[in-house]
């Protein structure tokens, strides 16, 4: 008879060394936090302040409002560019390649200094006022973030609407449907599943680019952060709380867009993947069950 195989298990040092040293680098980045002349406790002190938690809830609606700005703006942006008419295809190619040329930063500042240009502003019988009056801090904090995030948004629908198959909108047009009927009940909703993980990014990432409007002063949750700093003589911990905050919020969204994404590949795959918390139950249920069967 021949001899059973012995199975002998291949054993990675590389993997023990590796995880070795990682381990001794956070402990050593642990132990010199620990040394430092950090005071910890003002964290929790000013965690729940009011002044924080205001500046938490400005920093999510300029997050939304911004947001919402650059989808509306990148959905008609998309269309332009895949238009057939030259005309509007360049215009929306000239917005996409300046907005996304220069830094958010540098487009802020321009909006917040056009006051030294322009005195007033003058939209005939509609509107007419002085330019500072009418370019505030918010206002200017959303103009600079939503149309530079049109820009980016714009290629993300557009990589969305190019990836349904040519043939879905010939079979609509074969049916009667217009192209506008067309393009809001089968290619976008066919797109969604190309359009929403970027998206998702793209909102957590807005939601950290809020804090460059400090420079605009407009008060959010970083600048609120600061003044608290420099008041009580924490700056560093005040730094440390704003990011703590970030985190908290961005996790926050991430699983929102988890959800979201679940919700929007239900047609591309046969079974969907199960949810954290369905791991989790199914991970307790495991436990005290016999190994190769139900009891």
């Amino acid at each position: 008879m021949p001899e059973a195989i012995r199975a002998v298990p291949v054993r990675h040092y590389g993997r023990y060394v590796s995880a070795v040293v990682v381990i001794g680098l956070f402990v050593a980045i642990v132990y010199a936090f620990a040394q430092g002349k950090i005071n910890w406790g003002a964290i929790p002190e000013y965690f729940f302040d009011d002044r924080i938690l205001k500046g938490v809830g400005q920093t999510m609606l300029l997050t939304l409002l911004s947001m919402l700005i650059g989808v509306v703006g990148g959905i008609v942006l998309a269309v332009m560019r895949l238009s057939k008419n030259p005309v509007v295809s360049s215009i929306s190619w000239f917005y996409i390649w300046f907005f996304r040329g220069t830094p958010v930063l540098v487009q802020l500042m321009v909006w917040f200094n056009l006051g030294l240009v322009f005195e007033y502003i003058n939209l005939g019988p509609i509107y007419k006022d002085y330019w500072s009056s009418f370019m505030t801090p918010f206002l200017t904090a959303l103009l600079g973030l939503g149309l530079n995030e049109a820009a980016y948004m714009a290629e993300i629908c557009r990589a969305g609407l190019l990836s349904v198959d040519e043939g879905q909108t010939e079979a609509s047009h074969a049916l009667g449907m217009s192209q506008g009927k067309t393009l809001r009940r089968v290619v976008i909703p066919q797109a969604m599943r190309v359009i929403v993980p970027p998206t998702g990014n793209e909102v957590i990432n807005m939601l950290k680019t809020t804090s460059l409007v400090a420079t605009v002063q407009f008060y959010e949750l970083l600048r609120y952060a600061q003044d608290i700093g420099q008041a009580s003589g924490s700056p560093v911990e005040m730094l440390f709380l704003a990011a703590a905050w970030y985190l908290v919020l961005t996790s926050v969204l991430s699983v929102g867009q988890y959800y979201l994404e679940r919700y929007y590949a239900r047609g591309s795959s046969r079974s969907l993947p199960q949810t954290p918390f369905q791991r989790v139950r199914a991970t307790v249920l495991s436990f005290g069950r016999p190994k190769g069967g139900l009891a």
